[in-house]
């Protein structure tokens, strides 16, 4: 069936083609061709999750626009030039990507950029953090097979996540890099179209790659709840990047990458980037920003208050504020964990505060199972059931933890979860799911007629919290949890990080800061 639907697509692209092609103006006045493609996920190499194709939802030819408000039909920018979209996929962060996923996504995406080239610029959109079975730096590899398709006189711009990594590979074979400015990412497709203006700017004024590249790795590895834009010492740091970031003085874009923290490659380590046209404005940003990182670098702490989760519940249990929401960070799906760890809800369960009825009102999001949620349809709402659920994935930390209780809505057709169930067990609201879902909007709550607002506690599988979430709380504390994005960096296997490395050596020599200059897309040094 999925060929069937690919090879429709691709019909479609065809015929979208060859309307904008017949419509293409004389050659002294021609439309850029600029193809579209990307992959983008979080992967944690400490999660025992594999991610697989279906995981990235991914979007074929025309389907591409739909991911891009900004390139809607009346949008200015989309009739600026021939788009050609190849393939663009999104999955939840989670585990590795399997190898064969990789190579089906990659392949096709090769053959849609085959068939329609030749281009004069390519908009790159990736994550950054990917991780794949068997394969270093993904993004880099990625890229490199591409131009192997594109050639390197094509103009590639590339937009990523902050939590991304930029290996000098990804490096030197995009011309044109930006990244969010924001953590949480509010500002997600805002830095899209910025590196789609860029693109269009370079072609029109003829510009075509920036003449310098300035990377300069900075030795450090924190997670993203330390390194928030919210609070300081990220807030007042990320400020200094959009002054710099001056199209009229020599730069084009400048960028600071924190990295990700919960995969164990060379690559993963925070990463400042400046592109522009003047070498010594170029370097001189770099250098500035690189080093006022490092200069912070001991102020960065957790952007709400932290503690175990018994101390988490003692206050929430203590506290007059409602919502109380707490964040059980361990296995947190936005972040790569496997989304069923049982640990923090079987701790919950066992607590005789939460096992009358008329208990403290808390609602659970989430975990997956779909043999209990098979069992809830069965029972209908209003119905009881029977059962386990979690750690069918990641079982390190607990079993399955046992459930018996009410069902209370069962609701279907969700793009992540696909079905949901809510199962009330003494006074805590479970949210079963079919598969793993993060849920941050006061929607995937009020759609299954749950209202956190006026719920004691909330627990949800998160890190820092989502805006509406954030927005929502009366207070707020983050439990430091068991799970494959554990935020104890100090507890998980590293192997192959580069060290030294802050925070793990915390007596390191000021590191090299001075800024490297990357060839060109196609040259070597």
């Amino acid at each position: 069936m999925k060929h069937i639907l690919f090879g429709l697509a691709t019909c479609l692209l065809s015929v979208s083609y060859g309307l904008a092609q017949s419509t293409t103006p004389t050659k002294s006045t021609a439309l850029p061709r600029i193809a579209i493609a990307g992959l983008g996920i979080e992967s944690s190499t400490f999660s025992p999750a594999l991610t697989q194709e279906e995981a990235f939802h991914a979007r074929y030819g025309p389907e591409v626009f739909n991911a891009y408000p900004f390139m809607m039909p009346v949008s200015p920018l989309r009739k600026q030039a021939i788009w050609l979209p190849a393939i663009v996929g999104k999955s939840l962060p989670g585990g590795a990507v399997t190898r064969e996923a990789y190579e089906s996504l990659v392949n096709k995406t090769l053959d849609s950029l085959r068939k329609y080239g030749p281009y004069d610029g390519l908009y790159f959109d990736i994550h950054g953090a990917m991780s794949v079975v068997g394969l270093d730096d993904p993004e880099g590899d990625f890229i490199t097979r591409i131009r192997q398709v594109i050639g390197y006189k094509t103009l590639v711009s590339t937009s990523m996540d902050l939590h991304g990594n930029v290996s000098w590979r990804l490096a030197q074979n995009a011309d044109l890099i930006t990244c969010y400015r924001m953590a949480p990412h509010e500002d997600a497709m805002q830095t899209k179209e910025r590196a789609v203006v860029n693109l269009l700017e370079r072609i029109k004024n003829g510009k075509g790659k920036p003449a310098y590249k300035a990377w300069i790795p900075v030795p450090i590895l924190l997670p993203g709840e330390k390194t928030s834009t919210r609070i300081e010492p990220g807030k007042s740091l990320y400020s200094q990047v959009e002054p710099i970031a001056d199209h009229g003085n020599g730069i084009i874009d400048a960028a600071i990458w924190i990295g990700y923290a919960w995969a164990d490659e060379p690559r993963n380590h925070a990463v400042v980037m400046v592109t522009g046209d003047d070498k010594a404005k170029v370097a001189q940003a770099a250098e500035k920003l690189a080093l006022a990182f490092w200069t912070v670098r001991n102020q960065f702490g957790f952007v709400a208050p932290t503690g175990t989760l018994e101390q988490c519940l003692a206050n929430a249990l203590a506290s007059k504020k409602h919502p109380f929401f707490i964040s059980d960070t361990g296995d947190n799906p936005t972040a790569g964990g496997a989304g069923d760890v049982t640990w923090t809800l079987t701790q919950i369960l066992a607590r005789p505060e939460f096992q009358r009825e008329d208990g403290p009102s808390l609602i659970y999001a989430s975990i997956p199972d779909p043999e209990l949620v098979k069992k809830a349809i069965a029972a209908g709402v209003g119905g009881s059931v029977e059962g386990v659920a979690g750690a069918r994935v990641d079982a390190r930390f607990a079993p399955p933890v046992k459930l018996k209780g009410t069902v209370e809505s069962i609701v279907n057709g969700d793009k992540d979860a696909e079905v949901e169930v809510v199962v009330k067990v003494g006074s805590v609201h479970v949210i079963v799911t079919q598969k793993r879902k993060p849920y941050h909007k006061e929607i995937d709550f009020t759609r299954l007629n749950l209202n956190p607002r006026k719920s004691d506690i909330v627990v949800v599988k998160i890190g820092y919290l989502e805006p509406e979430l954030y927005a929502m709380q009366a207070d707020w504390i983050m439990a430091l949890t068991p799970g494959g994005v554990n935020q104890d960096l100090a507890r998980l296997p590293y192997k192959r990080i580069k060290r030294p490395m802050f925070p793990f050596d915390t007596d390191m020599k000021q590191p090299n800061l001075s800024a490297q200059f990357v060839p060109l897309s196609g040259e070597t040094k």
